[in-house]
């Protein structure tokens, strides 16, 4: 069981641990209002004695947002949106506020954007990719460092007879080569559509790209893709600055609270070249059976597939709200001063024999990184400790972490050295496959996975001090 912070304080080796960080991190100080709030909004984690380091997959929520929408809920009578009637009128309105301050937070013009709510992130780059007017010889650009429901838009691509294009991200560091990027954009078609699709932050490595490739993609005729979900919890994301066409989004991610809700932002002129491969309802102002024919609605709503989960979305507000009232910036600060020391204490872990226990994956310093920190470990005999069996350690001692190639295989082929030929001799193996498990099973000379750490704003240094220990404890010889 993980010791509570109470307890923590009285101990010699953790204030001389914490003494030593705020030294070598003295802007942490600055972010000490999290400790307040870690202290009253996320309480449970210490009553429970959990450690949470898993932000990456899902963030938490505080109380007071919990509370605020079941007193809205308790307090109103809401109806479904698509009428007139009084109840309908009352959640449309909140539904629209919840809309226009999406925009709002994410400095985005309500001119030059539009805000459609989708059920994740995934549901958002599933409307692009079965909207995006492909055609024979038009081109579609990703990174291999993708999740992988941007990786799925290719299966669109390819029923148009577009072509898809990888840009190989080098390992350990998983950073592109921007004269390889240089030439990939160049392949853009004259007068096609192409569609370049890249993460701001990487879920797999934390690798933030720069956001100087949107209007240098841009330039060369491309329409650019960027995947926010990883990057927004942890750093501002400023659309009056930064200007991409299409940016899907998981709320959950960002604050916890609600879950199934997201959004695909979106700029109003690429949306008209969007083409809907199906209508439904909520999406069309006329529909007829005998003339077989339709009419989309416009702007957002064409996008909008049924029944909108109206009584969560007034919740979205809610935890923008939070995080403007946490503040962003200060949120980034507090992660960027704890993953780094993260970073220096795994990448410094040795054995009594002097051997490296940890192979970290992404950048070794805090420049251009985010929250998340991947790595593998390795015993005394430089051989890789399973990651499966790193989990199990952690959950029994209620610390939450994520292994395996977190949805993200093109960052994991190139982190663990996987060629082409040996991933196509699994694959012609896969109906024996029951699980992930065995398809990852088929790769003898590794465990293909990595174990991944990611705080965020409830994080707080006995978290990652106490990790840290769990490693030493049980991992080094």
């Amino acid at each position: 069981m993980t010791a509570t912070l109470e307890s923590l304080t009285k101990d010699k080796a953790f204030n001389r641990a914490y003494q030593q960080f705020v030294a070598d991190y003295p802007e942490f100080v600055q972010t000490q209002r999290l400790d307040v709030l870690r202290a009253t909004e996320f309480s449970r984690l210490d009553q429970l004695h959990h450690i949470y380091l898993d932000y990456t997959g899902g963030g938490l929520y505080g109380e007071s947002q919990v509370r605020k929408h079941s007193e809205m809920l308790l307090n109103g009578v809401y109806g479904n949106p698509h009428s007139s009637n009084p109840t309908s009128q009352a959640m449309t309105e909140l539904v629209e506020k919840t809309r226009h301050h999406i925009l709002t937070y994410f400095n985005a013009s309500p001119e030059e954007y539009g805000a459609i709510f989708t059920q994740n992130a995934s549901g958002a780059l599933k409307l692009v990719g079965e909207s995006y007017p492909f055609q024979p010889g038009d081109q579609y650009l990703l990174t291999f460092d993708n999740h992988n429901s941007v990786l799925g838009i290719r299966e669109f691509d390819r029923t148009h007879g577009a072509t898809t294009t990888y840009i190989p991200v080098q390992a350990p560091e998983m950073t592109v080569d921007e004269n390889e990027l240089l030439r990939s954009l160049d392949l853009a078609r004259p007068d096609g559509n192409n569609l370049f699709a890249y993460p701001a932050q990487s879920n797999f490595s934390g690798v933030q790209y720069p956001l100087e490739w949107i209007a240098l993609a841009q330039e060369k005729g491309w329409d650019v893709l960027l995947d926010a979900a990883a990057f927004v919890p942890t750093n501002r994301l400023d659309l009056s600055i930064w200007k991409p066409d299409f940016v899907p989004i998981s709320f959950y991610k960002m604050f916890g609270y609600p879950t199934g809700i997201g959004a695909l932002i979106a700029k109003r002129e690429k949306l008209q070249k969007l083409h809907r491969p199906w209508f439904a309802g909520g999406t069309i102002v006329a529909v007829s059976v005998q003339a077989n024919q339709h009419r989309l609605a416009k702007g957002e709503e064409a996008f909008e597939d049924g029944t909108i989960n109206y009584l969560m979305i007034p919740a979205v507000k809610i935890g923008l709200d939070y995080m403007e009232h946490v503040g962003v910036d200060l949120i980034h600060e507090r992660v960027r001063c704890l993953a780094s020391w993260l970073i220096d204490q795994l990448t410094g872990l040795k054995h009594r024999n002097g051997k490296l226990a940890t192979k970290l994956y992404g950048p070794p310093s805090s420049g251009r990184r985010g929250g998340t920190v991947t790595f593998n470990l390795f015993n005394a005999n430089g051989q890789e400790i399973d990651y499966e069996l790193v989990e199990q350690e952690a959950n029994r001692r209620k610390i939450s972490l994520r292994t395996g190639c977190f949805c993200n295989p093109g960052s994991g082929e190139a982190a663990f050295g996987l060629g082409k030929d040996e991933i196509i001799s699994c694959f012609s193996r896969a109906p024996e496959f029951q699980s992930s498990s065995d398809f990852r099973g088929c790769f003898k000379d590794t465990h293909a996975g990595a174990i991944r750490v990611s705080v965020g704003m409830a994080s707080n240094f006995a978290d990652v001090y106490q990790f840290i220990e769990f490693v030493k404890e049980l991992f080094l010889e």
